[in-house]
């Protein structure tokens, strides 16, 4: 049962740090992406083959694969700029299902195989599983969620958030809406690819099919109903989402018409999410403090 746990931990971790790269592209610049599990796989791919094509360790490929997957976010990123909302969301599923296919039907990336026989990541000798592996995981959500901390209290994010709550005021005030954009799609799948690094060394064999439009579904569920734009929110929805199939076991099958219908429902009567402001715990909260503190 211990190791069933750390397992489902492992996993909330990781899908935490995505999720936060998600939060900077939908929270803190406002927009649409229902494709971010395509960088995820990026991610994922770009370490599986640097560790049993190149040969290369986990901490010798990882900066490559941030760089890597962070170049492919910042070109898939342009062509998403001239379109908006309705348009920006089919763009992004778009750009799920052709990543996907390239994994799938091309055989440099193992096809319908896979790729399998992903080394551990090996620490001052050791191999990385377990525990060890959560406890890594841990520490790098952490230090994603520092960076995300610093970005929203930088220019770079406060110029993000002026173009999410009005793009064309924004412009007015010298903010380049292309610039500040691009910089939270690099941001946010760089992110996506740490995550995707840590997945495919924890698995050890990854497949097209992990990094379906579904998943793209579930990592925009976390962040919705963590709260858009939070720091804590992607954390919060990744345990609630990451916890309740094991707790509701006999419905996994129709979990991901679950997270469909749960996106639904916030998007419709909780936008805010349960961290955001103007949300039932923000207002909970704001009754509790005391009216200096508030």
């Amino acid at each position: 049962m211990n190791a069933y746990l750390i397992t489902i931990a492992t996993l909330i971790c990781i899908n935490a740090i995505v999720a936060c790269g998600l939060n900077v592209i939908v929270g803190f610049a406002g927009q649409i992406s229902l494709g971010h599990a395509a960088f995820f796989g990026i991610g994922a791919y770009s370490a599986a083959l640097l560790a049993t094509k190149a040969g290369l360790s986990f901490w010798a490929a990882l900066p490559l694969v941030v760089v890597i997957t962070a170049l492919i976010g910042l070109l898939l990123g342009l062509p998403s700029l001239r379109v908006k909302e309705d348009f920006l969301a089919i763009t992004t599923i778009g750009i799920n299902f052709i990543v996907e296919a390239i994994f799938l039907y091309i055989p440099f990336f193992g096809g319908a195989l896979g790729i399998g026989g992903i080394p551990r990541i090996m620490l001052f000798g050791v191999r990385l599983k377990g525990l060890t592996f959560f406890l890594l995981c841990l520490f790098f959500l952490l230090l994603v969620l520092a960076f995300c901390w610093w970005f929203s209290r930088s220019w770079g994010g406060l110029a993000c958030f002026a173009l999410r709550e009005e793009e064309s005021a924004a412009a007015s005030m010298g903010i380049s809406p292309v610039r500040f954009k691009l910089l939270a799609f690099v941001i946010g799948t760089a992110m996506a690819g740490l995550g995707g690094a840590l997945y495919a060394h924890y698995i050890r064999f990854i497949s097209a099919t992990d990094f379906s439009f579904p998943v793209s579904v579930l990592l925009l569920s976390i962040v919705v109903l963590g709260g858009m734009g939070t720091l804590w929110g992607p954390v919060v929805g990744a345990v609630i989402l990451g916890a309740l199939p094991e707790v509701f076991r006999p419905l996994v099958d129709y979990r991901f018409l679950f997270y469909m219908l749960l996106l639904l429902l916030m998007i419709r009567y909780q936008p805010a999410g349960l961290l955001g402001e103007g949300s039932m715990v923000h207002r909970v909260f704001s009754l509790l403090l005391p009216e200096g503190k508030k």
